[in-house]
């Protein structure tokens, strides 16, 4: 069975093989180990020693987001977010039920937002202190340029939460050059090629000085994440976790570097996604984004006319082929997944997958 989705991904056995081992995570023998994965995962971000850390919180990217939130802005707190797919709508949800105000920016879902719209939406509303984005926003596929729209906040004066979670490991991210980011999160099952457990916010410890208090949570006060780490080193956990998944993304995170680092596993995935969205459209089934907004992340298709999607995803899986049992973009689509361990011979795999499922169901045209 291939798994293309969006994450969790499809992972090396050597990956897998880690987590096959009971884990004392505070004994003096794992501590190395999650030192190693705090510090090589803020050299992939672009972070410097002494001006950002790696703090982490066992769950989802959802619970990162909204631990960034609710440390970086008080209560009551507005921040914009630029809306052009379902998980810049999660994010507004985040802060709305944190407490903090949100002021959206509504795009289409078909192509990244722009510079000078989120410098015209910051101007219009002085209230926003932050500016919080989705760089791959994986209901359709379309990526947003954090360095791009950085520049605008920068230039407003603002500050930003940066949604990595999709994006980490392969898309560029350079926060030396970008005083602007309180925090980028993101998680270790996605482009990093780990398994599910553990996310982590790429934070400025400046920021981290500037807002104690805010968080009004134990649990998702990066704060609190910080002091610990201040207290008991690099590493040192603040709470039980899924340590097993740490085992995991230690060696995902050696495959990340001898694949040849980010710019290498990002050219893997593009030449995906583009076998993908050329090899799907062959079929006679529409793309959702043109090729030129089409990310390296996840494809997104349009439903054939008459389409049953549940039967459609079980007739995949008769051929091999698994992928999300779920649409979030505007019109009926389906969505396959272009990361994670695999690469062309996966991607013919997929194509003729959908074909066979796509027959099978008596969808000549399409097939």
């Amino acid at each position: 069975m291939i798994l293309l989705t969006p994450g969790p991904v499809q992972t090396h056995p050597d990956v897998r093989a880690a987590m096959d081992a009971d884990v004392a995570p505070w004994n003096a023998g794992f501590r190395p180990v999650y030192e190693r994965i705090r510090r090589r995962l803020l050299a992939i971000g672009g972070g410097v020693e002494g001006t950002h850390a790696a703090l982490p919180l066992q769950g989802a990217g959802h619970m990162l987001l909204e631990a960034a939130l609710r440390t970086f802005l008080p209560e009551g707190g507005t921040v914009l977010v630029p809306v052009n797919g379902e998980y810049a709508r999660r994010l507004a949800r985040l802060a709305r039920e944190s407490g903090r105000e949100v002021v959206e920016l509504p795009l289409p879902d078909t192509r990244g937002a722009r510079a000078d719209e989120v410098a015209a939406a910051l101007a219009a509303h002085p209230q926003a202190t932050h500016l919080a984005l989705v760089q791959s926003e994986t209901g359709s596929g379309i990526v947003n340029d954090p360095a791009a729209i950085g520049a605008a906040v920068r230039a407003a004066g603002r500050r930003m939460i940066v949604d990595c979670v999709s994006a980490f490991g392969a898309l560029p991210l350079d926060l030396a050059a970008m005083p602007e980011v309180d925090a980028a999160c993101f998680t270790s099952n996605k482009c990093l090629e780990g398994v599910p457990g553990f996310g982590f916010a790429l934070a400025r410890l400046d920021r981290l000085a500037a807002c104690e208090g805010n968080a009004r949570s134990w649990s998702l006060d990066l704060c609190d994440v910080w002091r610990h780490t201040e207290a008991n080193g690099w590493g040192s956990l603040r709470f039980t976790g899924p340590v097993q998944a740490l085992l995991a993304l230690d060696v995902a995170l050696e495959r990340l570097a001898a694949e040849g680092g980010r710019a290498a596993r990002l050219a893997r995935y593009a030449a995906s996604a583009a076998r993908l969205h050329r090899g799907v459209a062959a079929l006679g089934v529409r793309p959702y984004l043109d090729e030129a907004e089409q990310g390296p992340v996840v494809v997104t298709f349009h439903q054939p006319p008459g389409l049953d999607f549940d039967a459609f995803l079980q007739a995949l899986a008769r051929h091999g082929l698994t992928i999300s049992a779920y649409w979030t973009t505007e019109a009926p689509t389906f969505r396959v997944g272009a990361i994670g361990c695999v690469g062309p011979a996966e991607m013919e795999g997929a194509i003729a997958a959908i074909g066979a499922a796509l027959r099978e169901l008596g969808l000549a045209r399409a097939a």
